[in-house]
């Protein structure tokens, strides 16, 4: 999977089996989900803006798209294990008067391990739910708005499938948690409570005790990390994990399971190289290394 975010679009870009509550909904093998950002005088017809949004960028209609009316750059992007979570979140009144549109909650849900479609679409009920507790831990009296849509998808050639996604469960459990977080910060983020130029990134850690870090490019203390002059827009990798040998490892990790190691891989650090990958989001890590050897 890679995902980036382009003219207010946030893409995921792969091969995935996918389940969605948005327009064009359902569930079926896919190569893009999108969650796209309108304006709040948004009065086209959503499902032919949709199609025309995926033709201008080259896109098949192999895709699931979500609108919103909340600014890409206050999407927060949570991983946690195997699975990422991205939030782009505002709330109204659920029930507004015609002339006054909600905002919108929508959720999208990336597993790197694979799931069968009964639980793709529990956890669309996994993600509902976590949604409507951080709702409601924030003092809010309904659990979303009424255009909320969730999109669920996992990669088509993972090997192993979670046959269920309940909160219990190994992947619902983690994908609850992230929503309970991410919502409460996307909030924070569109109501102006905190302020980011970009998309926030959030990673699981078990370092010195379960908790969430936010990465931040600004005032990193452990800058420079790799070598001087370094770049760090993508410390927070698009490409993880790449499980390309070249660049890292899989190592064990302290809950026992299998994580991708590459604290010491530098490619997107390059400045050239990260330069490239804005020009080029969907640029290949074969690619990448050609065009460093030629640096």
């Amino acid at each position: 999977m890679r995902h980036f975010v382009r003219d207010d679009t946030l893409f995921l870009r792969g091969r995935f089996r996918a389940a969605s509550t948005g327009l064009n909904g359902g569930i079926a093998d896919v190569t893009t989900i999108l969650n796209h950002a309108v304006p709040h005088d948004f009065c086209d017809e959503p499902r032919r803006y949709l199609d025309l949004l995926a033709a201008r960028h080259g896109l098949s209609r192999e895709y699931f798209g979500l609108l919103t009316a909340v600014e890409m750059r206050h999407l927060c992007v949570l991983q946690y294990d195997f699975v990422t979570v991205f939030i782009t979140a505002g709330v109204t009144n659920p029930t507004p008067p015609v002339d006054d549109a909600p905002h919108t909650i929508n959720i999208i849900v990336h597993s790197r391990e694979g799931m069968c479609d009964a639980a793709l679409l529990e956890m669309i009920i996994t993600v509902t739910g976590a949604k409507a507790q951080a709702l409601h831990d924030l003092g809010y009296d309904f659990p979303g708005t009424t255009t909320d849509a969730v999109a669920v998808a996992c990669e088509r050639d993972a090997s192993g499938v979670h046959t269920y996604a309940g909160t219990l469960t190994e992947a619902g459990r983690r994908v609850h948690e992230a929503v309970l977080y991410g919502v409460p910060e996307a909030l924070a983020r569109h109501q102006g409570k905190v302020r980011r130029d970009g998309p926030s990134f959030f990673i699981y850690s078990r370092y010195g005790g379960d908790h969430w870090v936010e990465w931040e490019k600004e005032g990193c203390p452990y800058y420079p990390c790799h070598f001087p002059g370094q770049r760090c827009d993508y410390c927070y990798c698009p490409c993880y994990p790449c499980a390309d040998e070249e660049l890292g490892e899989w190592v064990e990790s302290s809950n026992g399971g299998r994580v991708w190691g590459c604290a010491g891989c530098t490619l997107l650090h390059v400045p050239a190289i990260a330069d490239y990958v804005k020009r080029n989001p969907e640029a290949t890590l074969a690619e990448l290394k050609r065009l460093r050897e030629r640096l």
